[in-house]
């Protein structure tokens, strides 16, 4: 699969045993170098990139004389305190020479599983490729417990993915792809090129190990398959600890790809006109038109609500004539949408005392 060629939107994970070396604690700064030039190649070809970066705590534990074994949850967040600073500098100062913005994003699972943070962190996401930068999305292990972790970055990366509609995520890891069984205790093991489908009997080639500093094994990579292909987008396992494993990959290099379900454009759309609605938008028949033609809804168009909502609820949209047109994620509360409807966007802010969104419910959040 030539995928990550013709890709226009990648997320990149890269775990903490390619950035920092196990034995020094130190970081590698060649190998860095070398994947900012593969970032920048796809820059200069319109691609957007995200990147989903471990290390901190690896970094973090070196400067404070922390053990290279398993850390308690408070030693685990000062080294994340600590290292985090470094990472993002290091990001910075690898895409500096190529004139790439780097821009810190630190997550955890709640704000993916909160709707109203999910879009907030999708809109932040967004506009940030927009302008041109590259992301750099860690786990924000400083304040993460047990019950609102991801818990590997493998995972967290395939929800990035979904959440900025990718069409490529690559998984660099510490082997090339995932096997018929453990290539180090199994001789006949044969790497599989391409999985059209995740079936019970791939997630049982799936083994746990993972490296010292890593916590991902090869069943998280398949379990973030899942997540990936669901959402339309494709997925690569391929080795990263030599130099450029970007561009040897999009040269064919040895890789196991997972074929995407669908594309993320139609996932997502999916995936909103499958929820619940928790009330309804009533817009004029000029909303409805722009809405037709691939616009967002703004307040002016909006002529009455219905039902209670919050921020990032599933409502109905529906003209004041009745007709239904479909549902989305509604940017405002329910008394909010009330307040500013009708309303020019310019207004939004003297009518609720503060700058708000420009638009009820943006054109990617909606499913007609």
């Amino acid at each position: 699969m030539d995928t990550l060629s013709t890709a226009r939107r990648v997320v990149v994970k890269i775990g903490s045993a390619l950035l920092v070396d196990r034995g020094s604690g130190a970081l590698r700064t060649g190998w860095l170098a070398a994947m900012a030039q593969d970032i920048a190649a796809l820059k200069a070809r319109g691609v957007d990139v995200v990147l989903v970066s471990s290390g901190s705590i690896a970094l973090g534990r070196g400067v404070l004389g922390l053990p290279m074994t398993e850390l308690a949850l408070e030693h685990s967040q000062a080294a994340a305190a600590v290292g985090q600073i470094r990472l993002a500098r290091a990001w910075e100062e690898a895409l500096a020479p190529h004139g790439l913005t780097a821009a810190q994003v630190l997550v955890t699972l709640e704000d993916s599983a909160d709707r109203r943070r999910y879009l907030n962190a999708r809109a932040t996401l967004s506009a940030l490729l927009g302008f041109g930068a590259v992301p750099i999305v860690n786990e924000n292990d400083t304040v993460a417990t047990d019950e609102i972790r991801y818990g590997d970055n493998d995972r967290l990366a395939a929800q990035v993915a979904a959440t900025v509609g990718a069409d490529v995520l690559v998984l660099l890891s510490d082997v090339d792809g995932l096997y018929t069984g453990n290539p180090n205790d199994d001789p006949a093991a044969i790497r599989l090129d391409r999985v059209d489908r995740i079936t019970p009997e791939i997630e049982a080639m799936a083994g746990d190990a993972g490296s010292g500093l890593s916590k991902g094994g090869m069943k998280t990579k398949v379990m973030a398959a899942k997540t990936a292909t669901a959402s339309g987008c494709a997925m690569a396992i391929t080795h990263g600890a030599a130099d450029h494993p970007l561009r040897r990959l999009a040269a064919g290099g040895p890789a196991t790809w997972f074929t995407p379900q669908t594309d993320p454009h139609t996932a997502r759309k999916r995936w909103i006109a499958a929820m619940k609605p928790q009330g309804a938008l009533l817009v004029d028949e000029g909303a409805a038109r722009a809405l037709a033609d691939g616009k967002s809804l703004l307040p002016a168009g909006l002529r009455a609500v219905e039902g209670a909502f919050g921020r990032g609820d599933p409502v109905t949209l529906r003209v004041t004539t009745g007709e239904t047109l479909g549902q989305g994620l509604c940017r405002y509360t329910s008394d909010e949408a009330t307040a500013i409807a009708g309303r020019k966007s310019s207004e939004i802010e003297a009518v609720l005392g503060y700058s708000g969104r420009a638009v009820l419910i943006h054109r990617d959040d909606m499913a007609l």
